[in-house]
């Protein structure tokens, strides 16, 4: 029997209109139309006013193609670079049905620059998607499938922002979201701890029956993320606090931990097992929130392996990743035991779809399981091209 093999592997780097514009943590943008990057006070990383991707084809000599998504918000050209320039060649030639061996070869070409980390790490996903993508075509099987099994068939999920400029129009939004049967709402904010306090009680009178969380941006020091937590504990009826601190300050969310019963999340900002692990084992984290679109399948797998071995539940991250990284995290949320939810972010939906031939079915209620081969999703490749064309 011949062994299927990489034929060719393209990127396409696409950067897509936000219908809504950008609006910021403090749900106000000074300038309608931004013309590019930009940090929007008081979060400290840069912003793209667009949805910006990288999308990875890989294709084999039969013709049979998988498609990946790295998050890639900003600059999506540098790991496009890193999957021509570094990983493409090794991938040439390669059987894709390899997927952990081909993906540890990956992984070790640049072992002593980063090769974990930022740009390399997004590259990294976007391929290992692809793979298991372009696997589970081969095989006729879907991804989930290939990963085990699913424990559920519908991937429960939390509405992810209100996005409104004041808190009338926040609460307004929570009152509608209910309407439609929404249990729970994350809020983005960060804005100081007596303004999240004050929204949270504005949503909270205006849809008294949604369970809450917050994001907090990593915008607070320990003091005032205590002083936030312990505020929305007296609030009641608020299932997590993420990404209080820096993202890179694991003592302080270890200290913070201790000082309140709310569950702090995170998760967004690592790519690895390898980072999720201390975090685990000094208890510093009550839910990890891996994107696939940074960790890759593989990775998000191991990740939420750990976790559940520590006890500490599941809530894949998704921001602005499109159709493709929406649906390997639906395939990884049915495969994890331990899952809490799913994030919906209901914009980037919209938009993600539009690179598919058909939407994924599912929305604030969640997600049925893709049951195609694969991701069980079909890209549409000429409104591909023609959007990287565009970009």
């Amino acid at each position: 029997m011949t062994r299927p093999r990489i034929a060719a592997v393209d990127c396409f780097v696409l950067k897509l209109p936000n219908p809504e514009r950008y609006l910021g943590p403090t749900d106000e943008s000074s300038d309608p139309d931004p013309p590019g990057y930009a940090v929007r006070p008081p979060w400290r990383s840069l912003y793209s006013p667009r949805f910006e991707t990288l999308l990875v084809r890989l294709t084999t000599e039969s013709g049979v193609s998988g498609w990946g998504e790295a998050l890639a918000p900003v600059a999506p050209e540098v790991p496009a670079e890193v999957v021509r320039r570094l990983l493409a060649p090794t991938l040439v030639g390669a059987d894709p049905r390899r997927v952990r061996p081909l993906g540890a070869r990956l992984r070790d070409l640049m072992r002593e620059r980063g090769h974990l980390g930022g740009h390399q790490g997004d590259a990294l996903a976007a391929v290992d998607i692809a793979l298991w993508d372009l696997t589970g075509r081969l095989a006729g099987l879907p991804v989930h499938e290939l990963l085990g099994g699913a424990f559920r068939e519908h991937v429960p999920t939390y509405v992810s922002g209100l996005p409104k400029r004041d808190d009338a129009g926040r609460a307004a939004l929570a009152a509608e979201w209910a309407a439609k049967g929404v249990e729970r709402i994350k809020l983005h904010l960060g804005k100081g701890v007596a303004a999240d306090l004050a929204t949270m009680d504005a949503v909270r009178a205006a849809a008294p029956q949604v369970r809450f969380a917050v994001d907090a941006h990593w915008t607070y020091d320990l003091a005032a993320a205590t002083r936030l937590a312990r505020g929305l504990t007296a609030l009641g009826g608020i299932e997590f606090l993420e990404a209080p601190l820096a993202p890179e300050d694991l003592a302080g969310h270890a200290d913070l931990a201790r000082r309140t019963d709310l569950p702090v999340a995170v998760g967004e900002a690592m790519r690895h097992r390898y980072e999720f692990l201390p975090w685990l084992r000094q208890r510093a984290v009550g839910l990890v929130q891996p994107d696939v679109a940074r960790t890759g399948i593989t990775e998000a797998m191991a990740i939420a392996e750990l976790a559940g071995a520590h006890h500490v539940p599941t809530a894949p991250h998704h921001s602005v990743g499109l159709g493709v990284a929406l649906a390997a995290g639906l395939h990884v949320s049915a495969a994890v035991e331990n899952l809490s939810s799913f994030e919906y972010q209901p914009t980037t939906t919209d938009v993600g779809q539009r690179i598919l031939t058909a939407p994924l079915p599912g929305g604030p209620d969640g997600f049925a399981v893709p049951a195609g081969p694969g991701l069980g999703v079909e890209v549409d490749v000429a409104t591909v091209s023609a959007l990287a064309e565009e970009s």
